[in-house]
Order: structure tokens, then sequence, then C-alpha cells
């Protein structure tokens, strides 16, 4: 790859890094359920983000189905809790 890419792709890891730590903060100092729920999945959003770039670094396809399958998760979880908060299970 390119060396601007690569730079531009380090850089962008930085930031997710950073906005998983400050999502992360906000999961363990949100004062309610939803506050947590959100910050987790700006967490999984992030991770998602963090493998589709692995898969461009690797030049390996497959992680990208790992990505589609832990977002698929993701949803459902977030579905479940919605649900939860909204009148119990």
């Amino acid at each position: 790859m390119d060396s601007t890419v690569m730079l531009l792709m380090q850089i962008s890891f930085f930031i997710m890094l950073a906005g998983m730590l400050l999502a992360f903060i906000r999961f363990l100092k949100g004062p309610t359920c939803a506050d947590r729920v959100v910050a987790l999945d700006v967490m999984t959003v992030l991770g998602i983000s963090v493998i589709a770039m692995l898969a461009l670094h690797a030049g390996r396809i497959i992680y990208l189905d790992v990505a589609l399958v832990y977002g698929l998760l993701s949803f459902l979880g977030g579905i479940v809790v919605a649900r939860y908060m909204e009148r119990g299970l």
C-alpha cells in the first residue's frame, strides 16, 4: 500500500481507539441504562470499523464476514435490551 494510505489508516485507527475509550468511560459512568446501551452500540460500531480496517490491511476478505456477524449480533442485543427496558422479558 501507499505510504499516504498507511498513514491515514494509522491516524483513523487511533481516532477510533480514542472514541472507544470515551465510549467505555460513558459505559462505566452512564447514569441510566439507556446511556450504557448507546455507549455499547458505539463501541460495537467502532469495533466493526477496526475489523474492516484490519481486513483491508491484511487483504483478507473473510474478516468482513466476521464484522458482519458481529454487527448482526450487536443489533439483536440492542433489540433485546430495548425490549427489556420497555416492558421486561
